[in-house]
């Protein structure tokens, strides 16, 4: 595969990161941080994993299907947890994560 054939899961999953990032942030604003404790736990998570996935894309990996693979549980995990929670930042990660997860699953199982 080149780099055109990852541009949009690359994308996506510099999208997700930048929303957990905001999201991980903004968890830590609310008023029962502790109630938000796993939430900014997986954001973190996700912001890393999303992040050296779209640099294993970028290089041309030999490890980017296992690497997608990951990514891809990691974001839906991050999606179900920030589904829990009401607020805004938390609703828009979902979306974000959930966008990268079907672009690294379409790269995991070609």
């Amino acid at each position: 595969m080149d780099l055109e054939k990852f541009k949009s899961c690359i994308d996506a999953c510099n999208e997700c990161a930048t929303y957990c990032d905001y999201c991980a942030v903004s968890c830590l604003q609310e008023d029962d941080v502790k109630m938000m404790a796993e939430c900014v736990r997986l954001d973190m998570q996700c912001a890393q994993i999303c992040r050296l996935a779209a640099s294993f894309m970028a290089q041309n990996s030999d490890y980017v299907k296992e690497v997608c693979r990951l990514c891809a549980e990691l974001c839906r995990k991050c999606e179900a947890e920030c589904r829990q929670h009401e607020m805004a930042h938390c609703q828009q990660c979902a979306e974000a994560c959930k966008r990268s997860a079907e672009e690294c699953e379409a790269i995991a199982n070609a």
